[in-house]
């Protein structure tokens, strides 16, 4: 009985010991996404709000200004425009720049551009990107794409279902 318990301690131990490593890997990762992001955004990340919308056809991101601060919507809505249009010529750069080129999803969209619509809309307080196809694999690839965007941008996103 006593070496059963000691082998739960030590695993429950062990288990604590890499979540909290694992904790401490993704807060580095996502100060270095953050540090990458001022090279490449021209908002606040502080001021807004990432929110990513998987579709059964792709997906919607959308950036928000919490306070709607007339500069600051502005500079939202200028990046995003900007981003769209890049995207639509499967141009990643900005992204693999702050997230890295292996980000997930990345590869596969840069490789799909000609079957991914890419639109752009201003929304209340910022602006947003859609992305539609009709390519179950494109449509895999977005979703991972989102889920490794909330996951490096931390407080600084999240992801509606």
């Amino acid at each position: 009985m006593r070496t059963r318990l000691t082998k739960t301690v030590l695993a429950a131990a062990l288990v604590a010991a890499l979540s909290a490593s694992a904790r401490a890997a993704d807060s580095a990762h996502q100060a270095q996404v953050e540090r990458n992001s001022e090279h490449v955004m021209p908002f606040s990340m502080d001021a807004t709000m990432h929110t990513f919308v998987p579709t059964p056809t792709g997906g919607v991101q959308t950036v928000t200004v919490h306070n709607g601060a007339a500069k600051q919507v502005f500079l939202v809505r200028s990046h995003l425009r900007k981003e769209a249009q890049a995207f639509a010529r499967g141009d990643f750069r900005d992204p693999a720049s702050i997230h890295g080129g292996t980000m997930p999803g990345l590869q596969a969209m840069h490789a799909g551009t000609k079957r991914i619509s890419v639109r752009y809309s201003e929304v209340h307080n910022g602006a947003a990107i859609s992305y539609t196809t009709s390519d179950s694999g494109l449509v895999s690839a977005v979703h991972a794409w989102f889920k490794a965007q909330v996951s490096d941008h931390g407080a600084h996103a999240k992801m509606n279902m």
